[in-house]
């Protein structure tokens, strides 16, 4: 399908072929008619791309701080591995949009195919041929509204917004500083609302047009705009100003503190500056509000994401019932769009629209729509640019990898390293299509294709490497192992017993060879401990503490079916280990979790955890959200045999015995990433048994179940 995309290294627009999205749980599938270039917005966010990393870093020094964290913690190569991915990448553009259903998840009820819907949400209305839009931030048309109507609704529902945070009464007066498209809305809202409206601009010609939609007066902002609000509010001063335009200069600010009245109110709807004159603003005693967007629920992923709305009698106006509101405002005629509509391109000459929008093309434009021709046959297969020669009969030792998800971890750990081992990168299926053709490009991939399944079942690829969200994982090692494929999955292997039974079955039946990202066992580290305990005679006794830092519950690996929450997320890792190191497996485990008032933070987050082992060892797990991100995130101690090893955080270790101390330290932290992909592809190449057994992979997925019931019932849970 046909989406523009800006590059985020250069800051260049295109047109671009992407493979079009899936139908996901709680998302609708949307052919686009019609989408809406929001140009204050998108134009601000296009002239940021093509700024110079130095500039993006003196705007952004908390980003910088980010990026020098993760260098200390995880290393320099790999931080650089990250943002040269980043850098490397498309972001679409783009944020309101109308089209027909073409279909929806399993579970929404609300929408059907061939329902006429108006889309919203940077990301998911984008300006591309076909959509996957939470559930939530679709609006069916009102009967009688067109396309191009209903691609108004997001900018509709920011303007609405606005106007009900300035909470207008009958008879008002209301000033509204920037005429541009948001601006032009908000007048007609404001005039709808019974208010008398007041419009300022740099451009005559808006002025001219917000008089013509209702407003009853207007005057130019560099002008003494001051004086002409005075004599039109009978020298009382705005009751209430929205400013709407869309600038880093504080000046439309300043201009409300002065034209206000004596406690006034100030909506700030725009991108503008907001370095507060105190002053002014004390003056008048002025409430000044920042508008957060659409409405309650932006920014809430679970509202947004999860679909789980608001109760209406409790939260009368979302996003998605200000966009139905503001629809309804013109499918009555109160609210007219296609007096604001300038100019028309078709998807295909979107490159041309930006140019109009940021002033190359030298034109007054206001309402800039995109067109798409929604007969227009999609393809789902996507050659790329840059892929490797395709050879003719597939190598028998050859690995040819299909990827299936390609998540930040995929592309900053996984994907350099089967780079190094020379697989032959065949075909890449994500979510939205944007990240495969993204990640597909920088890799040499043949093709981006639009699911799974064109990857399961194509004969050139022998091994599928899943890096989806877990609540995926399980179903797709089954179907890629019925179709006799080699499967490397991250981890976690499954969310439940009935998934991870699924995959067992599937696993001793197929041809294929399973193995999960269980990579600690693979570090250099693990290996140098396994050979210092090698003649041991009796138990370990290992004591692993992670400090593990907090994750929001907003991040869908909190969500217990999406993610299945941090235990079974990454707790998986040092159960593994210990088997590893003990040649055991775990056969009871007992968990207790702090009881926090917070409720941002789950009590499991911070949990110790003990592990009995089938050869009498002993484990324990302090898993801890609530440390210090200054300390290293993992130290592991051993102790058997009159002898200790200690590691910390894969970087270094400490080995005691006969009373003396020897160190081990490496050049950089080394967690077993690129043993386990080598090891990977050489059971592919050589036919080798996968490395880490059914049974222990099995074993160490089933623990952490058992954690999360003793957790519930407080006591010992045999595995």
């Amino acid at each position: 399908m046909k989406q523009i995309l800006q590059n985020n290294k250069t800051g260049r627009l295109e047109v671009a072929d992407v493979p079009p999205p899936v139908a996901q749980r709680g998302r609708v599938l949307v052919r686009t008619a019609r989408s809406l270039i929001s140009a204050g917005t998108e134009r601000m966010t296009v002239d940021q791309g093509k700024k110079s990393l130095l500039e993006r870093a003196r705007e952004n020094p908390e980003l910088v701080k980010q990026v020098l964290e993760r260098a200390k913690n995880e290393g320099v190569m790999n931080t650089f591995n990250a943002v040269r991915s980043k850098l490397g990448s498309y972001t679409a553009l783009g944020y309101s949009a109308s089209g027909i259903v073409v279909s929806v998840g399993d579970d929404v009820t609300e929408f059907r195919a061939g329902d006429r819907v108006a889309c919203a949400g940077v990301g998911y209305a984008s300006h591309a041929e076909m959509l996957s839009v939470p559930k939530n931030l679709c609006v069916r048309l009102p009967e009688g509204t067109d396309f191009d109507a209903g691609a108004f609704g997001t900018l509709g529902a920011i303007a609405l917004q606005g106007v009900r945070l300035a909470a207008p009464t009958l008879g008002e007066a209301v000033v509204v500083i920037g005429l541009g498209l948001l601006g032009q809305l908000t007048v007609q809202l404001l005039k709808a609302n019974g208010c008398r409206v007041f419009g300022i601009d740099l451009d005559p010609q808006k002025i001219e047009l917000a008089r013509s939609l209702g407003a009853e007066g207007g005057a130019l902002s560099d002008t003494d705009a001051k004086r002409f609000v005075m004599e039109w509010s009978r020298g009382r001063g705005a009751d209430a100003v929205l400013i709407t335009a869309a600038t880093s200069s504080n000046q439309p600010l300043e201009l409300a503190a002065e034209i206000s009245r004596l406690k006034g109110r100030v909506v700030a709807v725009g991108m503008v500056g907001l370095d507060i004159p105190r002053n002014l603003f004390f003056a008048r005693e002025l409430s000044l509000q920042i508008s957060m967007s659409y409405g309650p629920g932006r920014y809430d992923a679970e509202y947004e994401e999860r679909g789980h709305d608001y109760p209406f009698a409790y939260v009368r106006w979302t996003e998605g019932r200000n966009i139905e509101a503001f629809l309804d405002l013109v499918s009555t005629g109160r609210v007219q769009v296609e007096r604001l509509i300038t100019h028309r391109f078709p998807v295909e000459e979107g490159e041309h629209a930006y140019q109009l929008i940021s002033g190359e093309t030298k034109q007054p434009y206001l309402g800039v729509l995109l067109e798409y021709d929604i007969l227009r046959p999609i393809e789902r297969r996507v050659e790329l640019a840059g892929a490797q020669k395709m050879k003719g009969e597939a190598s028998p030792l050859g690995v040819r990898v299909g990827m299936i998800g390609a998540g930040g971890y995929a592309q900053g750990m996984l994907l350099p390293h089967f780079k190094t081992e020379g697989v032959e990168f065949e075909s890449i299926a994500t979510a939205t299509g944007l990240t495969a053709r993204n990640i597909g490009e920088k890799y040499g991939f043949r093709h981006a294709v639009a699911d799974a399944d064109e990857i399961i079942k194509d004969e050139r690829v022998n091994l599928v490497v899943i890096a989806t969200r877990h609540d995926s994982h399980a179903e797709l090692a089954v179907r890629a192992l019925q179709n006799d494929k080699h499967v490397f999955i991250e981890k976690p292997l499954a969310l439940n017993d009935e998934e991870l039974e699924a995959v067992m079955e599937a696993a001793r039946a197929s041809r294929g060879q399973l193995m999960v990202g269980f990579n600690r066992r693979f570090s250099p580290h693990a290996r140098a401990a396994l050979a210092f305990f090698k003649e041991r005679q009796h138990p370990l006794s290992i004591s692993y503490r992670v400090n593990a830092g907090r994750i929001p519950l907003s991040h869908w690996i909190q969500d217990p079916q999406q993610g299945g929450r941090r235990i079974i997320g990454e707790v998986c890792h040092f159960i593994d280990f210990m088997h590893f190191l003990t040649g055991a497996l775990t056969t009871r485990v007992f968990a207790e979790a702090i009881k926090s008032r917070n409720s941002e933070v789950p009590d499991e987050d911070s949990v110790f955890i003990t592990l009995r082992l089938a050869d009498g060892s002993n484990g324990s797990i302090a898993y801890m959200s609530e440390g210090d991100r200054g300390l290293a995130k993992e130290r592991v101690e051993i102790f058997g045999g009159s002898k200790t090893f200690v590691l910390d955080d894969y970087r270094s270790a400490t080995l005691y015995r006969y009373e003396r101390e020897e160190s081990m330290k490496l050049r950089a932290q080394d967690k077993g990433q690129s043993e386990e992909v080598r090891l990977v592809c050489s059971v592919v190449r050589e036919g080798l048994s996968a490395p880490i057994a059914l049974d222990d992979l099995a074993t160490t997925t089933r623990a952490t179940f058992r954690i999360l019931e003793s957790l519930r019932t407080g006591l010992p849970v045999e595995v």
